[in-house]
């Protein structure tokens, strides 16, 4: 039903012995079950329409068949790649969206300016975030043009989350449950300057994920199940009707 992606860069020296930034995507599920799993972990040499799409194509022959809602960043990358293989909605992570606006407010105004901007994906529900967006243009566009005008091109994207009421919107809102995973991948990586193969870094990243996942297969679900099949059923109406 729902899926998180994102890419680590790690240097690594490649195949010549040269050291080179190479992306690492990892991909981060809840199953039907509710439960949370790491789908996939590869390495790619750059973040591209033609990486992403390689990287969502494995996934697919691999058994994920489908994905009601996949949570990202904005990289054109992941959403080009995505849409040339799977069906399903693309949410925009709001935290990564609100630092995009908040880079383009100046630093005196920026607090002010947050709190107001933090309230559209507070709301209850779409109707009210969208009032909230349209206010939020209406005070400040006049001083930050290039802020709202960020804001109305990415805002659709942002509010994906609220088509499924039946979720914490916290749970599928951002990729924050995958950047604290991140966190600590960074946390271990770093004590090593540069990796010596791809293979290493894989290693020492698979031996660490393979770790969390023992510990979520006897946590409590992360979404109820009952709920998850509500997502799928509104999933399979949406496809029918485009």
């Amino acid at each position: 039903p729902f899926v998180w992606v994102d890419a680590l860069y790690e240097k690594v020296r490649d195949y010549d012995g040269k050291v080179v930034s190479t992306a690492v995507m990892i991909a981060y599920g809840v199953n039907l079950e509710g439960k949370k799993e790491i789908l996939a972990i590869e390495p790619f040499a750059n973040e591209s329409t033609e990486t992403w799409r390689l990287f969502f194509e494995k996934l697919r022959r691999r058994g994920l068949k489908e994905i009601a809602l996949l949570i990202s960043d904005a990289h054109e990358g992941i959403q080009s790649g995505f849409k040339q293989v799977y069906r399903g909605g693309w949410q925009r992570c709001k935290v990564h969206f609100m630092r995009n606006i908040l880079a383009l407010v100046s630093p005196r105004a920026k607090k002010e300016v947050a709190e107001d901007l933090k309230r559209i994906w507070l709301q209850e529900n779409l109707q009210k975030a969208q009032k909230e967006a349209k206010g939020w243009i209406e005070r400040y566009g006049a001083h930050f043009p290039e802020a709202a005008e960020t804001l109305k091109r990415g805002l659709e994207d942002s509010l994906q989350f609220y088509h499924y009421p039946q979720i914490n919107k916290v749970r599928i809102s951002s990729t924050n449950v995958l950047e604290r995973i991140n966190k600590e991948i960074r946390r271990r990586s770093k004590v090593i300057a540069i990796f010596p193969s791809r293979s290493s870094y894989l290693r020492l990243l698979t031996s660490y994920l393979m770790e969390y996942t023992e510990d979520w297969e006897v946590d409590r679900s992360y979404i109820q199940p009952e709920k998850l099949e509500s997502v799928m059923m509104q999933y399979a109406e949406r496809l029918q009707v485009a």
